[in-house]
This record gives C-alpha cells, structure tokens and sequence, in this order.
C-alpha cells in the first residue's frame, strides 16, 4: 500500500504546485486588482490546500495528517473571505475597475 500512498502524494503535489502556477500567472496577467484578488484567493486556497493534504499524507502519521487537513480547511474558510473583504473595502475607497463593459451595482445604491 505504500507505493499508492506515494502516487497520491505525487498528483497531490503536482496539481497543488499547477493550481499555484496558476494563481501567481494570475497575479501578473490579470488587468486589475479584482481579478487578480479573485486568481490568487482561488487559485492560491485550491494550491495551499492539495499542498497541505500531500504533506499530511506523506508523513504517515495521522496527527500530523489530521493538522495538515486542518489547515487545508482553514484556508478554504479564510482565503477566500478576505479576499472578498479587501477588494470591497477596496471599492468602497474608489479603486475603478477596468474593464469598461463592467456595470457596477455597488455604486448604484445596492448594498
């Protein structure tokens, strides 16, 4: 059963590393600040945690493995929701977004 255990962490780790390429391709693509918010806070969580879950299962420990899917789980519940609050507060100070075909619902009176 080893030689599985070593192929999960392998594809674990191999998409957790793509997930993260993704995310830091992201963050020097991307037109402005929402968007790459959005491709480091999603991107970055799903990489973060594969990474995590490959280190969990390759110590072989279940302590460490159940701390290592601690953290994958903390990052899904946190990444994404302050991501969400620095690009409003973002917005709230008056940063524009790009893409001109946009329609900004917050700025006309929604909450």
């Amino acid at each position: 059963m080893s030689w599985f255990f070593t192929l999960l962490t392998v594809i674990l780790i191999i998409t957790g590393s793509l997930f993260a390429l993704v995310a830091s391709i992201g963050l020097l693509r991307l037109p402005d600040m929402f968007s790459r918010m959005h491709a480091a806070s999603k991107a970055g969580t799903v990489g973060s945690g594969l990474l995590l879950i490959a280190v969990g299962i390759h110590s072989g420990d279940i302590s460490i493995f159940v701390r290592a899917l601690a953290g994958g789980v903390f990052f899904v519940l946190t990444a994404p929701v302050s991501a969400h609050l620095l690009a409003r507060a973002a917005h709230k100070v008056g940063y524009r977004l790009h893409a001109s075909s946009v329609v900004d619902e917050m700025r006309n009176g929604a909450p």
